[in-house]
């Protein structure tokens, strides 16, 4: 590490203290431990047995009984759990340093290694859908299967989409050397990537970070660092996009999925025209949400136009002193433990046991991330601390996830996961009462405008930003369904949807047409994005309830989470009387967000 970048590493250490790195020996002791081989082996052979037994007599063994298929599933939801955690450790390993050779071949090889085991198991969701429904209803009834069908009803809807046994396997052999490995080539490339700023060269995150300084100077040298090296890197994320798009294409239409995002909004248990009036609430909301307040936060600046680097910059008056990890972790458990010590609690093992890992290294992954690992273990927290506010809000989002996933666990491996829609409620609300605790405390009302300009951006960032990156996303693959699309088209297309989003305060100059290229969402989940726009509009209603609740909204909620993947979203919420398919729920999630604007135009006159 050169000697000027050595010292902000410490000095950064001393403002921002101890940060801790997780400890993944509850999954494995090393990457290259005993206990990592055997595994694998168990996974293989098992795998191998089950097919042996079980492939070809599904349907006999419903018509029998529902015990005798219950048996089966029972087994198949060991081995997901067994190959699951070995797909965790390695991601987690890797994301710790992906630019590390040794840490990039373990990856590659845990995952050559889980799909030669996991072909064994195509056979199995394919066979159980050719059952006919007759008669796995009636062995549904059997208490033992009958746990498993919320599993089972989620397999149904695939039905119409799963293709002939050997299609499905070479769909998935493939992948490895297909969608995977063009994902894997982004990874490296981005962690790879350095930022001239006065001559240090920065990875992502601390450049990145720089468009959050009080310094003006500091806010443009990052941001035109940022645009050189992405420009320069132009080539390889336009193939890597457009290869993408091409493979999403092409299992869209041999699946026969009619809508570019139908395939998204199937893995999130959510109907198109519920997505479509959420996209639509928000896309007509853009003039009373991001126009009018990035308006006025250029008045605050005394400009007419912000710079694209000065979006995020902090307000003239604001505290931009750092905040220590001690301190962080007292705002997000004080504000958990005042919603429920429960809460609290099942948090505070994060902290206390090593599952979050903090410091900004270089190679490690960028963003923040709770990975759910597998229920027979726990989940683990990635962020990369660097102390500001939003930091403090990040890690409050992503233990949000983390509680979410320890309640969920006990549903057993195949009905834990959540639905992407659901799995941002936690997330999302874990800020909410986060920032909820803050403003309580704002003494003056320059400091509670300050929180508040600072709560407006993260929603318009949560909402009306991933929205923008939505719509980027289906002109892309809709154009891509043309033809190739050259770098300067992709730019052209993530231009549009910018100014529609951003609006007129905000000067989009030369160099930002390039910031589509480090979004990690549209190259891991196409169309996830949505999700995140669906769960904070979720929360403002669901936070409204509770505010106005009397005792038990903490019982109903924790009942929300608790169950995982075995219930649709409308049963989750009718006990909050929300109701996700009703146009007005959406205006009530967005009005929160424009209430608060309204407050800061109050306190700006």
């Amino acid at each position: 590490m050169p000697a000027r970048a050595a010292d902000d590493a410490a000095a950064r250490k001393d403002e921002l203290g101890d940060l801790p790195e997780w400890n993944l020996a509850d999954l494995y002791p090393a990457h290259d431990s005993a206990e990592v081989k055997a595994d694998l082996a168990r996974a293989e052979s098992q795998a191998a047995a089950f097919a042996e037994r079980y492939k070809g007599r599904l349907e006999e063994m419903a018509r029998a009984s529902g015990a005798s298929l219950a048996g089966a599933v029972r087994e198949m939801e060991a081995l997901d759990d067994l190959m699951g955690r070995l797909a965790s450790f390695a991601g987690l390993f890797y994301a710790g340093d992906t630019t590390d050779p040794v840490r990039q071949k373990f990856y590659g090889d845990i995952q050559e290694k889980l799909t030669s085991a996991s072909t064994h198991l195509i056979f199995f969701t394919l066979e159980l859908n050719r059952i006919d429904d007759a008669v796995l209803d009636a062995a549904a009834e059997d208490p033992d299967l009958a746990h498993y069908r919320p599993w089972l009803d989620d397999i149904r809807k695939m039905r119409p989409h799963q293709l002939e046994d050997r299609i499905e396997q070479l769909f998935h052999e493939k992948s490895v050397s297909g969608a995977s490995a063009w994902n894997r080539l982004f990874d490296e490339t981005m962690a790879g990537l350095r930022f001239d700023i006065d001559g240090t060269r920065m990875p992502l995150e601390p450049t990145l970070n720089r468009l959050q300084d009080a310094d003006g100077e500091k806010r443009r040298t990052a941001a035109t660092a940022l645009a050189k090296t992405f420009k320069a890197n132009l080539p390889v994320f336009t193939l890597i996009t457009n290869t993408l798009a091409k493979d999403k294409e092409i299992s869209d239409r041999w699946r026969g999925f009619e809508d570019i995002a139908d395939s998204r909004h199937l893995a999130n248990r959510v109907e198109r025209e519920v997505v479509d009036a959420l996209v639509e609430a928000v896309r007509g909301a853009y003039p009373a949400l991001s126009h009018r307040y990035y308006a006025m936060k250029a008045r605050w600046f005394g400009r007419d136009e912000l710079d694209f680097w000065d979006r995020n910059a902090p307000l003239p008056s604001a505290d931009t002193r750092s905040i220590p990890w001690d301190e962080a972790r007292e705002m997000v458990l004080g504000a958990y433990g005042r919603f429920s010590p429960k809460m609290a609690e099942i948090a505070g093992d994060f902290f206390d046991k090593n599952w979050i890992d903090a410091p900004a290294r270089p190679g490690k992954a960028p963003g923040a991330f709770a990975h759910p690992t597998v229920p027979s273990a726990h989940p683990y927290v990635l962020l990369n601390y660097q102390g500001r506010t939003r930091d403090v809000m990040t890690l409050a989002h992503e233990l949000g996830h983390g509680v979410h996933q320890v309640l969920a666990a006990p549903n057993g491996a195949l009905m834990a996961p959540t639905p992407l829609t659901l799995a941002e409620t936690a997330s999302v609300f874990g800020e909410m009462l986060t920032f909820k605790a803050l403003l309580e405390r704002a003494e003056t009302p320059e400091k509670r405008k300050i929180l508040l300009a600072g709560k407006v951006e993260d929603m318009i960032n949560t909402v009306v930003r991933q929205i923008a990156f939505y719509s980027f996303e289906r002109k892309v693959h809709a154009a891509r369904r043309e033809g190739e699309l050259t770098a300067d088209a992709l730019c052209e297309l993530w231009m549009s949807v910018q100014t529609e989003s951003l609006g007129p305060a905000i000067r989009l100059g030369e160099g930002y047409e390039t910031y589509w290229t480090y979004i990690p969402h549209f190259i891991h989940s196409p169309f996830y994005v949505y999700a995140y726009a669906f769960g904070d509009c979720l929360v403002n209603s669901l936070y409204a309830v509770y505010e106005d609740a009397e005792a038990g909204f903490q019982d109903k909620y924790f009942a929300l989470l608790s169950a995982g993947g075995t219930k649709h979203h409308s049963e989750l919420l009718a006990p909050f009387g929300l109701d996700a398919t009703d146009p007005a729920f959406w205006q009530k999630g967005l009005s929160v967000i424009s209430g608060f604007i309204d407050e800061l135009e109050a306190l700006e006159g």
